[in-house]
Parts: C-alpha cells; structure tokens; sequence
C-alpha cells in the first residue's frame, strides 16, 4: 500500500496506558459519510499461531460491484501485547498494518471481524485502524461487546439499532435470514447507517460480508 502510516503509541502497553491512549484517539474519529467512489473492498481478519504468539493477519481485496477477488495476502508477525480485555487491537493491529502494506493499492473501504465505535471507549479494532490509516472503516462483529438492542426479525435485513443508553453506537442486522445476526459500527469517515447498507450489500452468501469471509478464511483455518 502506498501511504506511510505513523503509529503515534506503543503497541505494548498496560490497561491503564492503553484505555488513555483510545481516550485520546477517539477525539479524532469521525462519523460522517465521507466515502468518494469505491473501486475496491478489503477484508481484514487475525488468527494467531504457537499459542497465540504470533498473529497471522489475513487481508483480502474484492472489486466493487462485483465483489470479485482480486489480491490477498497474509502476514505472520510476533505478538508484542498479551491479551487484555478491550484493548485487542493493540494486539491484532500491527500484523493489520503489515498486511495492509503489502496491498497493491489502498482500498477505498475497510471491513473488520471486530468492533468499531461499539466498544467502551469507542474505539474497536475498525475504528482504531481508520484513525491510523485514514480509510474508511466498518466493524462487523459476531458478537456483542457493549449497548442493548430490541428484537431483530428473522428475515434477511432487519435490524435493530444497538444503544448505550440514548448514544447510538451500530445496528444489529440479520444478514441472511435465521442466522445470527451481526453487530455493525462504524469504524471512521461513515455513519451507522451507512455502515450497515454497506455491510448487507457485501453479504451476498454467508453471514459474514465476502471481505472478511474470505480473509477469516485465509487467517482462521490455516491458509496463511
């Protein structure tokens, strides 16, 4: 990928540290629409190796429409950060970052197997890597880390919108029709809405939206 990203924190850091680092670089996340043309979607998903000490992160890159692969890559790096709850990206992002480097191109939208701004401080792995980058990012994860939300139809496109008490953080939205339902966020330069129109539209035959199916594929079962 093209552009140079600057990391302006450690990786390895305690709760403490790391809950004022996503304090301070949640300031600089940004809610509204600002997509251009979208040629290329990237899937991102880590898995990890030795007893989680390495993370293999496993980027993919689908044309827009279409949703055609057209590059992927993996990138086995050593894990710097043990696991603490609520700071997971400063455990999966610098493989992430690696991954993304090795893009041909920079896409023009990224979908991450993880939070956005649903997350405790709003910071999530999507929202933590659009701040960095400054790409487009949306969290798609399959479970929930914070908010309440009503029922959910079982039909193929209901949805529900996911709160903290009056703040929205994301929709609930049922991608294929009986199965679980994903929890959608926006991660930088989108909205809630759009972030779930964007994440229906690239669920075209699995739960998961085609970029990160793919990538969950590449990172998850032993392809990297």
């Amino acid at each position: 990928m093209s552009r140079t990203v600057e990391v302006p924190h450690p990786w390895r850091v305690d709760a403490r540290e790391g809950a004022a680092i996503q304090e301070a670089l949640r300031r600089r996340v940004r809610l509204a629409d600002e997509l251009g043309e979208v040629r290329r979607i990237a899937g991102m998903d880590v898995g990890f190796r030795d007893g989680g000490a390495t993370a293999c992160a496993a980027v993919t890159c689908l044309s827009w429409p279409g949703l055609r692969l057209e590059e992927s890559h993996c990138v086995y790096r050593g894990v710097e950060m043990p696991y603490i709850p609520g700071l997971l990206s400063f455990r999966e992002l610098p493989a992430v970052l690696d991954a993304l480097a090795a893009l041909s191109a920079p896409p023009e939208l990224i979908l991450c197997d993880g939070q956005g701004i649903a997350h405790p401080r709003r910071l999530g792995i999507a929202a933590h890597l659009g701040v960095l980058t400054g790409l487009p990012t949306i969290g798609a994860a399959k479970s929930r880390l914070v908010g309440e939300h009503g029922p959910v139809g079982r039909e193929r496109g209901a949805r529900a919108p996911l709160l903290d008490g009056a703040e929205r953080l994301g929709t609930v939205l049922r991608t294929r029709t009986g199965v679980r339902p994903l929890y959608v966020s926006p991660g930088h330069r989108l909205d809630c809405d759009t972030a779930c129109e964007w994440v229906l539209a690239c669920c075209t035959r699995y739960r998961l939206p085609e970029p990160t199916h793919a990538a969950d594929r590449l990172a998850s079962r032993g392809r990297c």
